[in-house]
Parts: C-alpha cells; structure tokens; sequence
C-alpha cells in the first residue's frame, strides 16, 4: 500500500486487480471519500479532485472539514513502560512530551 498527501490530507492507494483500476479513500478522517482511475496521472488528479470536492462540500453545507490529526496523542501502556519511558526522557534532560516528540520525528517521512 501507498500514502499519498494532498493539502494535509493523506490518502491510501490499492490496485482493484479485478476492475483493473487504481482506487484511493482519504484517511485519518471519518467521512468516507474514495475515488478510482485507470492510471497515474488520472490517479492523482482524482485523489487533487476528491480533496477539492469534500472541502467545498462541507464549506456548501456549513460543516468545518475534518482535519486528518489535531497533533495530540493519547494512548494507554503498561505502567512500567511509563516509568522506563519517563526515567528515559528524564535522563535525556526532556519533558515526556519533547522525548515522545523526538521520537516520533525520527520516524520514517513518506
């Protein structure tokens, strides 16, 4: 599977063997938008088009478009990897949110 990016939306790619057509759906978002096409290009340009088409749908009905990430993450551990992962940040002389931030920039960019 592929990730591409438009305007801070991000959008999944798979090849439809059977339909023999590229087909794409935005993700991190709610709302469902998927679109097709028969080769790259074309690709692409609908991917740009679904992007233009949500925001201005939800501008025409007066809904704000969901943003794919607010940029906060919450999520539950063990407690003894809290405390590894607080000592670690500790030691690296960061608050847990800078060492958390750190590492998720050392993350590969796609």
């Amino acid at each position: 599977m592929t990730v591409m990016t438009y305007k801070g939306y991000a959008a999944t790619v798979d090849f439809d063997a059977d339909d023999m057509i590229l087909v794409g759906k935005l993700a991190g978002i709610d709302d469902n938008i998927s679109f097709h096409a028969d080769d790259g290009k074309a690709f692409i340009e609908a991917f740009h088009e679904a992007v233009e088409d949500y925001i201005a749908t939800c501008a025409k009905i007066g809904k704000a478009p969901q943003k794919p990430y607010s940029g906060k993450v919450m999520f539950r551990i063990d407690p003894s990897v809290h405390a590894q992962a607080a000592l670690a940040a500790q030691l690296s002389g960061k608050s847990m949110n800078a060492w958390g931030r750190m590492l998720c920039e050392m993350l590969p960019r796609r």
